[in-house]
């Protein structure tokens, strides 16, 4: 966001998601410690929030587990017995409890979140549900705490719109992910015409909308990051100017004359020559865009 530099935005981000946290732990409805943590549109339709899970995932929906997702990605990610699942930006946790029993005792889900009131209720929320295969580290979703090539599943559920780069998370899911991973999201996506006063109000960043990436900016930077097989499918409009998606891909399991991370910073063949051996293929063939 213009005038705001990463860590800026991310205190900022932060700020909001702690007060939520607070709010929730407090019987938000009355009192001081109350925000504003509306999840309908206009008309009373939920877009956000726990009635998005009554149909996928009806557990969820009936507890009283933080969610202010826009969708579900457990829902698509076709967990499996056994699997290392991320959730990018795991918030209260309630994804990261699904995914620890749908990946059953073989498997582990690890939830990474920056705002010490989410990891703190996260983990009351995974020992209250007996869930023992899964933890909560903090971190940024820009520079994960994992090797490479080290889950199989990636998620993440209305997040990714809130970091400064994009880019760089989504390079970041590449890089920890497995030949052949998935990525599995639930995100806002942008309409091509969002006006400039939407994407400059700083409540619509950290309310999930200002931030977001238009369809085909997504269509761009996953396949230039190391996706393929990508899925985009909307699902409700959350904004005048915007919609919630999900989004899946596979991690290619052919390595590029690229790293993620350089393919995410390539913008077009002139620029191939600086992140990629020139002499291993063709312009155009590193996913730079």
């Amino acid at each position: 966001m213009a005038g705001l530099d990463e860590n800026e935005l991310r205190k900022l981000v932060r700020k909001r998601y702690a007060a939520a946290a607070v709010a929730a732990e407090c019987g938000c409805g009355t009192g001081d410690c109350c925000q504003d943590l509306t999840t309908t549109d206009q008309s009373g339709r939920g877009v956000f929030g726990a009635s998005l899970y009554v149909d996928a995932e009806p557990d969820v929906a009936d507890s009283d587990i933080l969610s202010l997702g826009c969708g579900v990605p457990t829902a698509v990610a076709e967990l499996r017995p056994g699997e290392v699942v991320i959730d990018l930006g795991s918030g209260a946790g309630a994804d990261v409890l699904i995914s620890a029993q749908r990946v059953g005792p073989t498997g582990f889900v690890i939830g990474i979140d920056m705002t010490d009131e989410m990891l703190e209720m996260a983990r009351r929320n995974a020992a209250d549900a007996g869930i023992s295969n899964a933890r909560f580290v903090k971190g940024y979703i820009e520079e994960l705490p994992l090797p490479d090539a080290s889950v199989d599943v990636a998620m993440s559920n209305c997040v990714i719109n809130l970091a400064a780069d994009k880019s760089k998370v989504l390079a970041e899911a590449a890089r920890v992910l497995r030949p052949g991973g998935r990525l599995a999201i639930s995100d806002v996506i942008a309409d091509q015409g969002m006006d400039n006063a939407t994407r400059t109000d700083m409540q619509k960043w950290t309310g999930c909308v200002a931030g977001a990436l238009t369809l085909q900016e997504y269509e761009a930077i996953l396949p230039a990051v190391g996706f393929s097989d990508v899925e985009i499918v909307t699902t409700h409009r959350v904004h005048q100017h915007a919609v919630a998606a999900v989004i899946r891909a596979r991690r290619s399991s052919a390595e590029s004359c690229c790293s993620p991370a350089a393919q995410a910073a390539c913008c077009g063949p002139e620029a191939k020559s600086e992140c990629c051996e020139s002499g291993q293929s063709g312009v155009g063939s590193c996913g730079c865009r």
